[in-house]
């Protein structure tokens, strides 16, 4: 029988016919070496400091206790004033790829545009480092950014959490951490496309085989990497996979969006439904024909321009409210 899904944008389905000539929607642990090399991954430096427009910086921070220390890269806007909100960004790469640079234009921007700070953080990968490495990683940077949020010209009352596929799971899983450690008081989550459940009880978890980015065989893959025998067992915790997480109660104000063909679909409808349900103020997009990162790999679809204005939107209307 042939699972069926929503059709693809046309638009972008041309370009998922480019973009699988260079990269797999299949990917398996023999796959991980390669594309941990891609180039076509790979941001310089220069590139973030946009012709000299933002300053950047390289810390090295206390890590998670009996661990080693954290990267963070700090990017601040020129001329920036002190006391400026923070945008914590969280790479993605399916627990298993990507660096502190990966992704960052998007979260950058906002940054530019709302004259912010931001910091992206750089975690131990699986499956060399299986949970809770990543998450505690990506905890252990939040708080010396908001201990040190004045040194980096931020404002520790105004730090927004952010981040993309693995990113948008790991930045749900510090919120999370944030509230039940009794962790810095964030303004805001914003998660895009996040990777949130290892269970695979949803329909699109297993609606993709062959197809789109980041199918059914590659989503084994990075839950399998993150978290061995224990996937899909009792023993995962909500910080590894949000989804798991029966109390969303007293999370801060949330942006979740997801492309209606992709493989996090489901989850990330549930997870954004039942924040609302729990009282928290969420803002909920599915893009009709949308793959997974389709924003990112064709910024120029016609698609691809609402969710870069809508996100950018809801975060202008977060800080001017907070």
């Amino acid at each position: 029988m042939t699972t069926r899904h929503p059709p693809f944008d046309p638009e972008l389905a041309a370009v998922l016919t480019a973009v699988h000539q260079h990269l797999s929607p299949s990917i398996t642990f023999a796959d991980i070496e390669a594309l941990r090399a891609n180039s076509l991954f790979a941001v310089a430096d220069e590139d973030l400091r946009r012709n000299g427009t933002v300053d950047l910086r390289n810390f090295s921070v206390p890590g998670p206790p009996g661990a080693p220390e954290v990267s963070l890269l700090v990017l601040r806007p020129a001329g920036l004033a002190a006391g400026a909100p923070v945008f914590y960004h969280i790479h993605g790469g399916g627990m298993i790829m990507g660096d502190r640079r990966t992704g960052v234009g998007s979260v950058l921007d906002w940054a530019v545009d709302n004259g912010a700070v931001m910091v992206s953080v750089e975690y131990r990968l699986a499956p060399e480092h299986p949970d809770p490495a990543p998450i505690e990683d990506c905890y252990a940077g939040l708080l010396w950014v908001h201990k040190h949020a004045a040194e980096i010209g931020g404002d520790a009352g105004r730090i927004v959490v952010a981040g993309a596929s693995a990113g948008g799971g790991l930045a749900a899983g510090v919120a999370l951490l944030a509230r039940d450690r009794g962790g810095p008081r964030l303004l805001g989550q914003v998660l895009m496309c996040p990777m949130l459940d290892d269970r695979f009880v949803t329909p699109s978890s297993r609606e993709l085989d062959g197809e789109g980015i980041w199918d059914a065989t590659s989503n084994m893959t990075g839950w399998n990497a993150l978290l061995g025998e224990r996937r899909g067992g009792g023993d995962v915790s909500i910080y590894a996979a949000p989804a798991r997480a029966t109390d969303l109660a007293c999370l801060p104000a949330s942006f979740v969006d997801v492309g209606s063909v992709e493989t996090f679909r489901d989850e990330d409808i549930d997870y954004a439904a039942r924040l609302l349900q729990a009282g928290v103020q969420c803002e909920l997009h599915v893009w009709p024909g949308g793959f997974h990162g389709f924003d990112g790999m064709a910024p120029q679809a016609s698609l691809s321009r609402t969710p870069s204005a809508t996100r950018a939107a809801w975060v202008r209307r977060l800080l001017a409210a907070g």
